[in-house]
């Protein structure tokens, strides 16, 4: 019994082979590379994939707060010579505001005909 499947595994073999032969012949399993045709003169190296983050955790504790809020924007009234001139001649408030380290920028604000800016600075306690 054990010659018999000796038998069956070489007649196997043997037709592997014979098939295997005429898939070398025919070329399908094996490919040449072709070259790759260069049109530039220099080469440059691939980028390498970037993957995006994915924290296991987040790095920060708490949200950041926003420091510069509609009511930080301001930060007092000017009572210089020339802010005052402004309140009579033109109706004007001068507020020094929170937009540089400095703090020497400043905000006008012009008041409608209907208030008077005289009116105001001393309701806020300017005058």
């Amino acid at each position: 019994m054990a010659p018999a499947k000796d038998f069956a595994k070489k007649g196997d073999l043997k037709a592997q082979a014979v098939k295997l032969g005429k898939a070398v012949k025919s070329g399908s399993t094996f490919k040449k590379a072709s070259k790759k045709i260069r049109t530039k003169v220099t080469f440059h190296r691939p980028k390498p994939l970037k993957k995006n983050r994915n924290p296991k955790y987040p790095r920060i504790s708490a949200p950041g707060r926003n420091r510069l809020d509609q009511y930080q924007v301001l930060q007092y009234p000017l009572t210089t010579e020339s802010a005052m001139k402004k309140i009579e001649d033109n109706n004007t408030l001068v507020f020094t505001i929170d937009i540089r380290p400095d703090g020497t920028k400043e905000a006008y604000v012009r008041l409608t005909p209907d208030y008077d800016a005289l009116d105001v600075a001393n309701k806020i306690g300017i005058i």
